[in-house]
């Protein structure tokens, strides 16, 4: 049997981590030791806002892949298994120890004693079984996060402490179960999970380190701190997600200490309140990527077209021809200010296990005379109004679809149109709301779509929004696709890399991947911007990145930075102290404020999966 355990979250000496410890439960007996402690004992309630303009798609974990709805998510319920805020390493959550079988295909997962939902009934491996049961069995509970699933024989609880997961094939992905666990006791009755959005009774019943108390559809979303969590009460008692119309409107808001928290500014933005008196800047590396995806002929998987994309599409000289089109590196200077990376493999190069880039003779870079002679040995001739007609008398025509709440995606779309054209092709940009762009994807009424995702530490999520069994049945049906691809080279790739165990192997696989989308065209990656966001340092004294150093606040693998931030009333009036809402973290995680600093003392870390912009 092959025996792991959760990795140590700090690297600080022993020594160090005793002594935090030892100190900390001499101080903490004096002190109240949960929220409820803190108001009974007069002290105000902590609230951290945060300004946020994506609406919701869906609260039910079963459906949701908006970066929105799956934050709130890995704020309300645990996982299986998470991530390291430091190193992005899998680390133990609801299980807190597993082992496997020599074959790889038998995984034996120990939940953590004394886990509770926070209607009070007790967490067991009853409710890990069943939410990855009813993924297997109903095609709408797989609907956001069924490919983790897919490979599973049967999911078993042999006592409450233990989950028995059979495999069909070896799976890498097995420590990075990406998926919230949902109390059976309350999911069990819904009727049908393809209607069923988690969205009217309130408090939602979920495990994490929060609980959604509140929602207004496009005005709020409300969060109170879970005292009885099982790593440490959160040392702010609410969140709340409050809703603005655009970027400027946030940024106001929050120079006028209306929000905590600002993410996704433009460099403009961000320069203009790195200087400002009480706000603190932060400028990440970039986790996800902006891009856009073609039309390929969008079919269904019984074969049924999907949509009217244009015909011409289907070539991949086309394609390619658009990418020579397009100058990264000067979306790079003037949409991002520098704050980004010009993007060409799919994974970002944050994740330098899985990056790739395309070698220099085979890079489809900048080079508009190129794709013109591309496209003219191709037979796309050009008309009198200066517009290309395909060998079928198609003209290039094309329409091109564009978030209009992303300044990013909007300044590049309108380059594009301006780039496009020096090749002969015409684009009408639609810059549109985000729901609608959603809409016009599962339609397949369009030709090029932007698009962009978060990348998990494990890539096997974005990865496999590609494969053929993420296009929808039938046309109109749920899918997890965001380009209709379906090839079969990368198929096999894809099967192979979930079953390689083989760290370097595997990453081998996943580069292959990244060339396949690259060449095909039809997946494309333009940029990968740094995470440019701000918070009020005079209402959060500090505040966990992942990783650390480096890394981002919003949208974490993880509940890391608001289970973390610490209030800066609190930690002005404790010095030398431990804060009021201070905790001794339950066999697991202690939060230590002295003289004004706060240390984070974890001896198991976590985090989650990855989300659609």
């Amino acid at each position: 049997m092959v025996v792991q355990q959760a990795s140590p979250a700090r690297r600080a000496p022993r020594r160090l981590k005793a002594a935090a410890a030892a100190a900390l439960a001499v101080l903490v007996a004096a002190l109240p030791t949960t929220t409820a402690d803190a108001e009974a004992a007069g002290g105000d309630r902590d609230r951290l806002t945060i300004a946020v303009t994506q609406n919701v798609d869906s609260l039910s974990p079963f459906l949701a892949q908006l970066a929105i709805t799956t934050n709130i998510h890995r704020l309300i319920y645990d996982y299986l298994t998470n991530y390291d805020p430091e190193t992005n390493e899998p680390i133990g959550a609801i299980a807190e120890s597993w082992e496997t079988s020599e074959d790889r295909l038998t995984w034996t997962f120990k939940i953590r004693d004394g886990l509770e939902w926070s209607d009070g009934e007790p967490l067991t491996a009853d409710d890990v079984a069943w939410t990855y049961t009813t993924m297997m069995e109903d095609d709408a509970a797989a609907t956001a996060n069924g490919n983790f699933v897919a490979n599973f024989e049967e999911v078993t609880a042999p006592d409450e402490s233990t989950v028995e997961i059979t495999l069909a094939e070896p799976q890498a992905t097995m420590l990075a179960l990406d998926i919230p666990i949902l109390p059976e006791h309350i999911w069990s009755g819904v009727e049908d999970y393809a209607e069923f959005n988690n969205d009217q009774d309130f408090p939602i019943v979920g495990s994490g380190p929060f609980r959604l108390t509140d929602y207004e559809q496009n005005r709020s979303i409300t969060l109170e701190a879970n005292p009885d969590y099982w790593r440490g009460a959160p040392e702010f008692d609410e969140l709340v997600f409050r809703y603005y119309k655009d970027k400027d409107a946030m940024v106001e808001a929050l120079r006028t200490g209306e929000v905590s928290f600002v993410e996704g500014l433009t460099p403009a933005q961000a320069e203009s309140l790195a200087g400002e008196d009480n706000i603190t800047v932060n400028d990440a590396t970039g986790k996800r990527f902006m891009g856009f995806t073609v039309n390929p002929g969008a079919e269904a998987r019984n074969g049924d077209p999907v949509g009217d994309g244009h015909p011409a599409l289907q070539d991949r000289v086309l394609r390619q021809a658009i990418m020579r089109a397009i100058d990264k590196d000067t979306l790079v200077e003037r949409v991002y200010g520098g704050h980004a990376v010009a993007g060409e493999g799919y994974i970002p190069p944050r994740y330098e296990d899985y990056a790739w880039q395309p070698a220099e003779d085979e890079r489809l870079g900048f080079d508009p005379d190129a794709a013109n002679a591309m496209l003219d040995e191709a037979g796309y001739e050009t008309g009198d109004d200066g517009v290309r007609v395909s060998p079928d008398g198609d003209r290039l025509s094309l329409r091109m679809h564009v978030h209009n709440d992303k300044p990013d995606y909007v300044q590049t779309g309108q380059f594009m149109e301006e780039w496009l054209a020096d090749i002969g092709i015409e684009v009408e940009g639609n810059y549109v709301d985000p729901a609608q762009i959603g809409d016009t994807l599962v339609s397949g009424d369009f030709d090029l779509i932007f698009t962009g995702w978060s990348v998990n530490p494990d890539p096997d999520y974005v990865l496999g929004i590609h494969t053929c069994d993420a296009r929808p049945e039938e046309p109109g049906g749920p899918m997890s696709s965001d380009a209709f691809y379906c090839d079969e080279e990368y198929d096999e790739l894809y099967q192979e890399q979930i079953g390689e165990y083989d760290a370097e192997a595997r990453a081998e696989l996943v580069r292959r991947m990244q060339r396949n989308l690259y060449d095909n065209a039809v997946v494309n990656v333009l940029a990968y911007p740094n995470a440019l966001e701000a918070y009020r340092s005079d209402q959060i004294a500090s505040i966990q990145v992942q990783p650390d150093p480096g890394g981002n606040i919003w949208g974490q693998d993880g509940y890391w930075s608001w289970w973390s931030a610490v209030p800066a009333e609190q930690q002005a009036g404790s010095a030398s102290s431990l804060s009021t809402g201070a905790l001794l973290g339950i066999g697991a995680a202690a939060v230590i404020v002295i003289a004004g600093g706060a240390f984070l003392v974890l001896r198991r870390r976590s985090a989650t999966a990855g989300d659609r912009e």
